[in-house]
């Protein structure tokens, strides 16, 4: 009678245990030391979102977490107290890993070199640490991105060259979004997939996998209050969605949380070029490129608005770009308007 016993629980052990480490081993299809690498750096990232969320909860309770620190990073942006601390979280955890030479981030003019792992760590982490953190003092959600890329070469004079590549060269990418709950969400190129953290377990266990992005989607994501400072074609497509029923204004200030509702939901995002920053203000290495890898790993689209995102070469490491990033429908739409423009444009400065 024991071999005919059929346990009652068996699909839901088999859900609650499919841990991130395992998924991505699984994902590979491999236990070879590629596999073995990549599971071990998102256990590395899964621990940093872990401690970040963690003191994400207390953040109100815990004495100097809160505010600003008085200085500002390499674009100029004021840095809160958050952004240290999560970095600072970033480079400790990694620099246990083995694997990582070097870490990159927006608070961080150059990157952060671990000697001790330079000979054998064969891989860089690319990191926004606290995306959207002016949204920590008023208890909003935020996000942590992040992106993995194959080190080349020895990079002896630290220059980083190798980094200055398209978005195709990352091998992983994905977001954590501390919330209600803490969700990491990755890819390695075989998809996009979602776990939330069980604080029971002390576990990311896999909630949504093969995620799709609809097609067309009713939210419209973008600051409107930078509208008179936009290129007319962006405030084109804004007047569109003004007079057409069917969309709403989604816009929270934070790129993780608001791209997470249009991963699920549809839609578009966009950070446009204003007057002030004629590049957009999002950095392509650490935050656009990452979330267009997973953009298109679920069957959206992300663009500069004229050309594909993933094809961007960037020359300097904190370059920015803007970027219009969703549905393919509604990507495609909001080029559209700009690429009308631009025709409009040719149309004036051809000889008579």
């Amino acid at each position: 009678m024991v071999d005919d016993y059929q346990p009652s629980s068996e699909q839901t052990l088999d859900r609650d245990c499919m841990t991130l480490s395992r998924h991505v081993l699984l994902q590979l299809q491999s236990f070879g030391p590629d596999a073995q690498d990549l599971s071990a750096l998102m256990n590395r990232i899964a621990l940093a979102g872990k401690l970040i969320a963690r003191h994400l909860s207390r953040a109100g309770l815990v004495a100097d977490t809160l505010g600003f620190t008085g200085r500002t990073n390499v674009q100029g942006e004021d840095v809160k107290k958050m952004d240290v601390f999560a970095n600072d979280v970033f480079i400790s955890v990694f620099k246990q890993s083995g694997l990582v030479c070097r870490l990159a981030s927006e608070e961080m003019e150059k990157p952060y070199y671990i000697p001790e792992n330079c000979p054998i760590g064969r891989y860089t982490l690319l990191y926004d640490p606290i995306d959207g953190s002016s949204n920590v003092d008023i208890n909003l959600n935020v996000g942590s991105i992040f992106a993995i890329r194959r080190q080349t070469g020895d990079d002896l004079d630290r220059s980083a060259a190798d980094l200055l590549t398209h978005g195709r060269d990352q091998l992983a990418a994905g977001y954590i979004l501390y919330g209600p709950t803490t969700v990491l969400v990755y890819s390695i190129g075989h998809g996009v997939h979602s776990f939330t953290l069980d604080p029971s377990l002390g576990e990311f266990i896999l909630t949504a996998e093969n995620i799709q992005l609809p097609a067309h989607g009713s939210n419209y994501s973008v600051n409107e209050g930078n509208f008179w400072q936009w290129e007319e074609s962006i405030r084109d497509f804004t007047r569109y969605v003004h007079r057409h029923e069917g969309y709403s204004s989604r816009y929270s200030g934070a790129l993780v949380g608001d791209f997470h509702r249009i991963l699920f939901q549809g839609g578009v995002f966009l950070y446009p070029g204003t007057v002030k920053n004629p590049h957009g203000k999002l950095r392509l290495l650490y935050e656009t490129a990452p979330l267009a890898f997973l953009a298109e790993q679920a069957g959206g689209q992300a663009s500069t608005g004229t050309q594909r995102l993933l094809d961007v070469v960037p020359t300097e490491l904190h370059q920015r770009t803007p970027v219009v990033i969703g549905s393919a429908e509604d990507v495609a739409l909001v080029e559209s308007f700009i690429q009308e423009r631009l025709r409009e444009q040719e149309a004036i400065a051809a000889p008579s």
